[in-house]
């Protein structure tokens, strides 16, 4: 019942947050110069195309009364947020032979696919670098696996890309610099994603571990008799690896609604962060502030999950 209550209340944040997300970011792009029916003609003109100023204002209008452009701001987020309910978001600028629900269909599986395989990686190899360098600590092993660490937290995942495709795509000639499907076009961009959860997830483990190595119930059991080998595994990994879900939750949300997104850019990887930034390059209102409106969700959802998660590892937590 309490968990239940805890859910309703994380629910109604959830919606208000979204609200407010909703309404900051239509007032940005009311405030930001240009427009998309401006930036398509100009475009237009420049293709070779000249209308007159009357023919101009007149397309204008049409425009502006087919995406309710010519309704007040609070008229134009009170439609969309009506319609944002019931997951109906209506056509873009840019597409209006498709639903932006249509494309966030087609792009969002991408991003998560990619976001999903990152996580993965960094799992798989941060954990172990975390449980290596607390159990050799002040060795070469340990110092070696927090100057990785380090380098993975400081440097941002675009530099990554970038030194990847340098070093893999141009260099040597292994792997191809972008697209998406296949397994090596795959590799880089899941690389470039996970060296800084990795490193998050790294350092966090050695430090949860080298507490958890240092509490009272671990010294009993090395006083029982109980092997180094015994010990680790049976009580002090698992406790350890429960503070690593609170890291991780957070972390994929943060890679879909950041490190992916620059990465699709860097390798054109046709998912929603590649949807958002064309959106946002040619002021495509509706599109930009549902791929907001997307991620958003996403990431409120998943710490929500974390949360609940987390009680359930550790019933000393409680859901308040």
């Amino acid at each position: 019942m309490a968990l239940l209550k805890y859910i309703g209340k994380r629910l109604v944040t959830i919606a208000f947050s979204i609200v407010v997300l909703t309404v900051i970011t239509y007032c940005l792009m009311y405030a930001a110069p240009g427009n998309f029916f401006d930036i398509q003609r100009y475009q237009t003109a420049a293709g070779g195309t000249n209308l007159s100023k009357e023919q101009v204002e007149v397309l204008r209008r049409g425009f502006e009364k087919k995406y309710g452009l010519d309704q007040p701001l609070w008229k134009q987020i009170l439609v969309y947020l009506g319609d944002a309910v019931r997951f109906k978001f209506g056509p873009s600028f840019s597409n209006p032979g498709m639903t932006i629900e249509e494309q966030i269909r087609q792009k969002f599986p991408v991003t998560l696919t990619l976001g999903l395989l990152g996580m993965a990686l960094a799992i798989l190899v941060g954990i172990p670098l975390g449980i290596l360098a607390a159990l050799r600590r002040n060795t070469w092993l340990d110092y070696t696996a927090t100057f990785l660490a380090m380098i993975g937290q400081v440097i941002p995942a675009y530099v990554i890309a970038v030194l990847l495709i340098i070093l893999f795509a141009v260099t040597l000639g292994w792997l191809p610099t972008s697209g998406w499907g296949s397994l090596r076009q795959m590799i880089l961009p899941v690389v470039a994603v996970a060296l800084g959860p990795m490193a998050v997830i790294a350092r966090f483990m050695r430090v949860s571990l080298l507490d958890t190595l240092n509490q009272d119930y671990i010294r009993t059991a090395y006083a029982k008799g109980g092997t180094e080998r015994a010990v680790i595994l049976t009580h002090a990994l698992r406790n350890s690896l429960i503070p690593i879900v609170t890291v991780i939750g957070p972390t994929l949300a943060g890679i879909l609604a950041g490190s992916a997104v620059w990465i699709e850019q860097v390798f054109r990887v046709p998912g929603i962060g590649q949807l958002f930034v064309t959106a946002a390059g040619f002021r495509d209102y509706p599109l930009l502030v549902t791929s907001t409106f997307i991620l958003a969700l996403s990431v409120m959802v998943m710490n929500l999950l974390v949360d609940i998660a987390y009680a359930l590892l550790d019933p000393r937590i409680k859901l308040e």
